[in-house]
């Protein structure tokens, strides 16, 4: 499997939980230290901290340690490789609604 789609996998991978989704969102606003994202959920802080570490993996977020003190940035270029992916994906399913859609149309015309 090439690379660029392991890194793909990964991310989507990381995307498909509620709680690293709004994790992100959440440092869509801005840095954020472990504490102060691990407050807003209901869950012991080495759980939550496993989510961080699937999000950092996957490059969604990038962690800088000063002291005792780990803060979260977003990193949102594998967000854009997401993006991309989507947009070709749409693409080639208009395209075969649309052949769908003229083929249809042909029937039809045929029938009348």
């Amino acid at each position: 499997m090439p690379k660029q789609s392991l890194r793909l996998d990964r991310v989507f991978q990381a995307l498909a939980d509620p709680t690293r989704r709004d994790v992100l969102e959440r440092l869509g606003r801005g840095p954020s230290t472990t504490s102060d994202l691990a407050q807003l959920y209901d869950m012991a802080l080495p759980t939550f901290t496993q989510h961080l570490e699937v999000l950092e993996g996957c490059g969604l977020v990038r962690s800088r340690k000063q002291g005792r003190v780990r803060t979260y940035v977003l990193a949102p270029r594998p967000l854009k490789q997401v993006e991309h992916w989507l947009v070709k994906q749409r693409t080639l399913w208009e395209l075969r609604l649309e052949q769908l859609d003229d083929y249809l149309q042909d029937l039809k015309e045929r029938k009348a």
